[in-house]
C-alpha cells in the first residue's frame, strides 16, 4: 500500500468499543450477501461483538468475482480482470499476497476473499444455499425499537435487530427492447457472456462502451469474422499502465480532497490524452458530459488495428440486419447488449424501499431515512479508488450508528440531504441509470467523516 495510502486508512472512521466492550453485545445483525462488501459488513461487525448470521444464495463466497458462481448472479467472464490496481484494490487491513498479479482476475479475486472470510471467522457465520425470499418489518418506526424478519425460500425466519443488506448491484440486466425482441441472430446481455469461443468466425455486434462493453469486444475480436462496437456516447478510455506504472498509482497522488474537482478531472482527462490522445481520433463520439470512464489495456489497440469498428448508434434492427446511425448496415449474427443493470431487490418491497431509474434514497448512500435498523452497503459506483475501500469505509462508519455511538439526524434533515445529493448527481453527471448511484471517493470519503462526527455530538447529547 501507498503512504498516501496509508495515511487515508488513519483517517478512516474508528470505533470507540473493542468486542469486549460493546455495549450491545447480544444485538443480532442479519447480512444478507456473501460477496465482497457482505464479507466485509460482516467482518467489521463481528469484531465489535455483534451477533452476525450472513445469508448467502449460493454455495461460493465472493459474489460477482466467483466465476461461474452457482448464486446465478456472477457477471464474471473468463478473462475478467479487476481494473484497478491490487495496492488500491484490497480491503486495508487483508493485503493481496505478494505473488498476485498487479492486476488480479477474478480467480485471484475469489481466492482472496475466501481467505478473508477465513481468517476474520466469517465463514462459520454465512447460511449458505439461503435464499432471502423476503425482508419484512416487524415493529412501527418511531414508536418501537427496529426488528426485521427474513424469510429464506425455504420458509425458515429468522428476526434481527438491524439487516445490512449486501447484495450487489450488478446483477438484473437493463435489456433494450429493440435488441432483445427485434434481433433474430443470438441476442445476450454481457451479463451472460462467458467466454470467446462461441464467437470464432462469427459477426458479432456488442453494444455499450462501458468496461465489460470494451472487455467483451476485445475478447472476442481477434477471432471473430467481423466485430463492432456501438458507443452511443462519448467516453475517455483509461489505460492499466502509464509511464511503467498502474494508472491508478498514478492517478492516486493528485485524487485527495484538497485537490479541486476540475483541476483532478483535468489531471485524468491529460494523462489518458498522453497514451491514448482524443477519443475523437478512435471514431468515439465526442465527451460533452461527465461520465464514469471505462478502463481497457486493449481496446484502443483493437480499433487502432481496425480489429474492432466503432458505430454511433442504432438506428432500426431488420432480421439480422442491423442498421447504424451513419446510414451504414451489416448482417450480424450475435448481438451483445452490455447496456448496464438494475438496482434489484426482489425480497423488499418497494413501499418500503422504493426503487426507480436505478435510484433509491439513502443517507450517506447506507441508511433509509424512514426505516431504522435496514441498512445498505456497496449500492454506489465509484469513480476513484475502488469498491472495496468504499464497502469498508460504510461500514465502519456505519457501525457507529449501530452501536449507539452516532445518532441519524431527524428524517426531514436526512431528506433534504438526500435531495441535495440528487441535485449535484444530476448537475455533475450525464442523465443515465447508471450514474444515479455514482460517487466520487474523494468527496464521499470526507462527507461520511462530516456526518458522523455530527452525528456522534448528536448521540451525546441525548
Amino acid at each position: 500500500m501507498s503512504p498516501a495510502a496509508v495515511a487515508e486508512a488513519d483517517q478512516e472512521p474508528q470505533s470507540s468499543h473493542s468486542a469486549a466492550e460493546s455495549p450491545h453485545p447480544a444485538q443480532r445483525i442479519g447480512v444478507i450477501g456473501a460477496g465482497a462488501s457482505g464479507l466485509c459488513a460482516a467482518k467489521h461487525l463481528i469484531e465489535v461483538g455483534l451477533d452476525v448470521t450472513v445469508f448467502e444464495i449460493g454455495t461460493q463466497v465472493g459474489g460477482l468475482w466467483c466465476y461461474m458462481n452457482d448464486s446465478g448472479r456472477s457477471s464474471a467472464y473468463r478473462t475478467l480482470h479487476i481494473n484497478t490496481a491490487k495496492n488500491v484494490t484490497n480491503f486495508r487491513d487483508y493485503l493481496f499476497k505478494d505473488d498476485v498479479q498487479r492486476f488480479p482476475s477474478h480467480e485471484d479475486m475469489h481466492a482472496y476473499f475466501k481467505d478473508y472470510a477465513e481468517h476474520f471467522g466469517v465463514m462459520e457465520r454465512i447460511r449458505f444455499n439461503s435464499e432471502v425470499a423476503e425482508l419484512k418489518p416487524l415493529f412501527e418506526p418511531g414508536k418501537e425499537d427496529p426488528k426485521w424478519e427474513i424469510t429464506t425460500v425455504e420458509g425458515a425466519k429468522h428476526v434481527f435487530d438491524a439487516v445490512c443488506v449486501c447484495t450487489g448491484h450488478l446483477t438484473k440486466p437493463v435489456h433494450v427492447p429493440m435488441f432483445q425482441d427485434d434481433f433474430k441472430g443470438t441476442y445476450m446481455h454481457s451479463h451472460d457472456y462467458k467466454e470467446p469461443e462461441p464467437m470464432v468466425g462469427k459477426r458479432i455486434c456488442v453494444v455499450g462502451i462501458g468496461n465489460s462493453a470494451v472487455d467483451v469486444a476485445s475478447d472476442v475480436c481477434v477471432h471473430a469474422k467481423r466485430c463492432v462496437l456501438v458507443a452511443r456516447s462519448g467516453v475517455w478510455i483509461a489505460p492499466k499502465m502509464v509511464f511503467g506504472v498502474a494508472f491508478t498509482d498514478l492517478t492516486d497522488y493528485f485524487m485527495k480532497p484538497w485537490v479541486p474537482s476540475w483541476l483532478r478531472q483535468r489531471l485524468v482527462k491529460f494523462l489518458v490524452w498522453c497514451v491514448h490522445g482524443e477519443p475523437t481520433k478512435l471514431g468515439l463520439p465526442p465527451v460533452t458530459e461527465r461520465v464514469h470512464a471505462t478502463s481497457s489495456g486493449t481496446v484502443v489497440n483493437d480499433i487502432a488495428y481496425r480489429r474492432i469498428d466503432v458505430k454511433h448508434g442504432v438506428e432500426r434492427i431488420d432480421g439480422q440486419t442491423i442498421h447504424f446511425t451513419d446510414g451504414t448496415s451489416g448482417e450480424f449474427d450475435v448481438l451483445v447488449a452490455a447496456t448496464g443493470y438494475l438496482i434489484d431487490l426482489p425480497f423488499l418491497s418497494e413501499d418500503i424501499v422504493p426503487r426507480a431509474n436505478n435510484h433509491i434514497r439513502l443517507w450517506k448512500r447506507v441508511i433509509p431515512p424512514e426505516w431504522p435498523g435496514l441498512y445498505f452497503i456497496g449500492m454506489l459506483n465509484v469513480v476513484t479508488h475502488s469498491n472495496l475501500w468504499a464497502y469498508e469505509y460504510q461500514i465502519r462508519w456505519l457501525r457507529e450508528f449501530i452501536l449507539g455511538n452516532a445518532a441519524t439526524p431527524s428524517i426531514d434533515e436526512m431528506n433534504r440531504d438526500n435531495d441535495t445529493k440528487d441535485r449535484y448527481i444530476a448537475k455533475e453527471f450525464k442523465q443515465t441509470i447508471r450514474h444515479t448511484i455514482e460517487e466520487e471517493t474523494v468527496r464521499y470519503f470526507p462527507e461520511l467523516d462530516r456526518a458522523l462526527k455530527a452525528a456522534r455530538r448528536r448521540a451525546a447529547r441525548r
